[in-house]
This record gives C-alpha cells, structure tokens and sequence, in this order.
C-alpha cells in the first residue's frame, strides 16, 4: 500500500500536554478518585505521573535493540518523560526504556488473538478505507498482519487495551501510525501518530468525568 501519510510538526509541547494531564488526574474533585487506587504520596507531591526524561543514550540503546530510528513524537516523549502511569482508566502504564518491545516479543498471545480470531471483520480493505482518520473512521479497518510488526508501548495487567505503534505505516517525516487496541472496539483507534493518539486520549480521559 502506500505507506506515506501527511506529515506532523517536527517540535511537540510534551510538557504541556502532561502536565495538565497530571494536574487533572491528581485534583481529588475532578478525577483521582475514581482511580482504582491512590496516587502514592510522592507522585501526588510531584505533581507529575511520569518520571524524569530518559537520556539520549537510553533512546538510542532503544533504537539499537530494535534495530529501528524511532518515530519524532514518540522519541520527544521518552525524552521528556521515560514511561508515565495512567493515561486513563483503561491503560495503567506507558512503559519505559527497558520496557519497550516488538509486540510479537513481549505479546505473542495478543498478537495471536489477533491474527486467528479478527475473521471477516479483519477483512483486508484498501488504501483508500484504511487511511481514514479521526470520526470517520471504522475500527474494523484494521490490518491484522500488521500486528506482529508493532512496538508495544503500554501495559495494563489482565487487559488487551493496549498502545501500539505501527512502523508500516508512516510519514515523510518519520511518524509511524499509532494504534489504541480494545477488544471492546472489535479493533483499533488508529492515529497519524503517537502525538495525535495522545491527544486524542487525553480528550478521552477529560470525557470520563
């Protein structure tokens, strides 16, 4: 197919965007309450759900152990913060560094589930139906021989919610497709990038209130 969407903006206001998320998550009327349980007292003093930046060195020890440059957003964010806990109610945790894999590594039963169980559903659509973005979007437009080529980025235990991104799928400037994978979606959410899934969860979580 072709694999080149439109591009993204090269800078991206991560610390922004996290913290408003983090300042959202930990206001006790608005939202931490309804959390499965506490924040600890020291995310709370922080006033931050991440951790502190990952460094150059450990991005490209990444890149080196997947055998893969990483797409910019997702790069700027480890950057900014190396792994972060809930993005909402339905991911626990973006993993860090040392965490990071193919999902075919980390997930072969996802990936198998996957694979075996989409049926007609998964039926293979073309260019056209697949690149469609945002409201318009069906999520059984999915490729599921994709699946085993994504980098799982997320974790939540007893759960298939799950962040991925899809290095066959990609911008000219280097964005690969981001995906929000739920059972409950009989697919995925697709996104141009991990900064645009992002902010997309991020609307999802303000709308959990």
């Amino acid at each position: 197919m072709g694999d080149e969407l439109d591009g993204c903006e090269a800078t991206f206001a991560w610390r922004d965007l996290l913290q408003r998320w983090s300042d959202e998550w930990l206001d006790p009327v608005l939202h931490e309450q309804e959390r499965g349980e506490p924040f600890t007292d020291e995310v709370r003093q922080a006033r931050w759900l991440g951790t502190t930046g990952a460094s150059v060195r450990d991005v490209q020890a990444l890149e080196e152990r997947l055998g893969s440059e990483l797409p910019p957003s997702y790069r700027q964010f480890l950057l900014v913060s190396d792994g972060w806990l809930d993005t909402t109610e339905s991911i626990e945790r973006i993993l860090p560094t040392r965490e990071v894999g193919w999902t075919r590594d980390l997930d072969p039963e996802l990936v198998t589930a996957w694979t075996d169980g989409y049926g007609d559903a998964g039926a293979r659509v073309g260019d056209e139906e697949y690149l469609v973005y945002g409201e318009a979007q069906s999520t059984v437009s999915l490729w599921p021989e994709y699946l085993r080529h994504t980098l799982k980025i997320s974790h939540t235990p007893d759960a298939t919610d799950v962040y991925l991104l899809n290095p066959h799928v990609m911008t000219p400037d280097g964005e690969w497709e981001a995906w929000y994978l739920a059972h409950w979606l009989t697919g995925a959410v697709r996104y141009r990038s991990f900064w645009d899934l992002m902010n997309g969860e991020y609307v999802r979580f303000r709308g959990e209130w």
